[in-house]
Formats: structure tokens, sequence, C-alpha cells
């Protein structure tokens, strides 16, 4: 097994969504720890600014880049500015998404249409752009997709993101199997389900407009009783490129909880069980 010094240090990372959460952890950790040039993709330019702040103050090297993962087009164009400037990229990170919480049939149009746009489409567009000019290079690429424990199991009134993080995964899955397919030996590709990771991501979520508009405010109360028992995203990033380092494909925060949840997951498939309330679930 190699460390994450031996694999990353001094490429290129490219982190979408990089502006807060495990997006700006993973970015301070390749910048300050792996001694790689950043770049970091975001659509909030202030949150970019504090990003790029933190680690050029501390001595890396972070070059900002005001992006929407929903719009193709700027992802060829910061794929194209990436390799013209920087050279071969080493690490990919897909990480932008956003969350919704409230009922399905509650949740308004543009929502869903918005999460979906950036949770599955971003994702795919930053491999479109990205991946077959790694293809090409020489030297070895990382694509790591951020999926989530969400990913591998079922949560009510949070169905789009839910969704979503399932996607990202089914995505990455094949994507694996397509590049082993295409030949591509020095491209590694990883899917990251993190646990409870610190971020502002329960604070932005989506909401509803009409519908049981108490249910959103209980999840979103409860998702910050968990967001207190998470870990931070700077331990996250270490433990997520330490494991990508290590050649794993399915990438963990916590593996206690979300191996724990995958295994639930296999046993509901295998028995053809029908999904269940959360323990304790007020819903």
């Amino acid at each position: 097994m190699s460390g994450p010094a031996q694999v990353f240090q001094g490429g290129v990372a490219v982190v979408t969504g990089a502006g807060a959460g495990i997006g700006a952890g993973l970015a301070r950790y390749a910048a300050l720890e792996l001694g790689m040039t950043v770049v970091l993709a975001e659509i909030d330019e202030n949150a970019l600014e504090r990003t790029r702040a933190e680690i050029s103050g501390s001595g890396g090297h972070a070059v900002p880049a005001v992006v929407d993962v929903r719009d193709a087009t700027a992802l060829d164009r910061l794929a194209a500015r990436v390799e013209d400037e920087f050279g071969p990229t080493r690490l990919l990170v897909n990480n932008a998404g956003v969350e919704q919480f409230g009922y399905l049939w509650d949740t308004p149009v543009s929502n869903w249409e918005r999460l979906v746009s950036i949770n599955i489409s971003g994702v795919f567009h930053g491999i479109r752009a990205f991946l077959p000019r790694m293809l090409k290079q020489t030297e070895p690429g990382w694509v790591l997709n951020l999926s989530s424990v969400g990913g591998v199991t079922a949560v009510p009134l949070q169905a789009p993101y839910i969704m979503s993080k399932h996607a990202v995964l089914a995505m990455s899955e094949c994507l694996h199997q397509e590049v082993q397919l295409a030949g591509a030996r020095h491209i590694h590709v990883g899917a990251v389900l993190p646990g409870a990771v610190v971020s502002r991501i329960f604070d932005s979520a989506g909401g509803v407009d009409s519908g049981d508009l108490d249910a959103v405010e209980q999840v979103r109360e409860a998702m910050f009783k968990v967001r207190d028992k998470a870990i931070n995203a700077d331990d996250a990033a270490a433990a997520i490129l330490r494991q990508a380092a290590d050649g794993e494909f399915y990438i963990v925060t916590q593996p206690a909880t979300v191996l724990g949840v995958m295994r639930d997951r296999a046993e509901q498939l295998r028995n053809r069980r029908a999904p269940r309330l959360p323990e304790g679930s007020r819903f």
C-alpha cells in the first residue's frame, strides 16, 4: 500500500464544491499536507475566497475558479484551462451537492430539478470534461465521486438527496467497470460514502412552499443534531485520500457506522425486506 504523499504529492487536484464542508477539507488536505496544486471549483464566490485564503495563507497553492457544475460548457472550459496552465489532473473530486427536506410530493419542481442538476448531472459533467484528458495522460489519475452513507440506505423526508446519492454510487460503479473495459489501468475510480461530516449543507437545504412545513423544520432540526456528532472535514479528507491511495473503491469516513449501514442494506436486499422507518423516527 502507498500513502497519500507517495501517490498524490506535487500533482494537480480539482475539487468541485470546494467552498465548504468536505470539499474545503479535501482542498486543504491536498494543498497543505500533500503539496498539490488545488483548483477550487465553486459557485459561491465568498466561500471560494475563504477557502483560497485559508490555503494560501498557510503556504499552499490554491487556484480559484468560479464554476457552476450544472453548466457542462463551464466544466469543459475548466478542464481545458487546468490542462493548459497546470498540466495533467492527478485527482478529480466531484463533490458539489445540495440537500432537500420534506415529503416528496410537497417538493417544488424547481428544487427537484436544481438538486438533480447539481448532485447527479454535476458529477457527470465533471467526468465528461476531465476524464477524456486523463485517459490520454501517461501519469496515474484518480476520480473520486461523492456519494454518501445515504447512497446505501433510505431516509424519509430526504428522498431527492438520497436518490441522487444512490445515482452517484451507481454511476461510479459503472464508471469503474468502463475504465477497466477501456484498458485504462492508470485511472482509478472511487465512490466516497461519508457518514456525518461537519458542513453547512443542512443550513442551506431546500424546503417546501406548501404542504407539511412542520415536517421540514423537524427533519432539519434532527439533522442539526446529527451534525453535532459529526467528524470535522479535515479528518474526513485525510481518511478519504488515505483510502484512495490504498486503492479502495468504496471509501468511507467512519467505518464502524458506514460499513454497518452497508451490511444492513445488503441484508435487506437479500431478504427482500421492505424499507423500515429509521429507529426513533417521529415522522
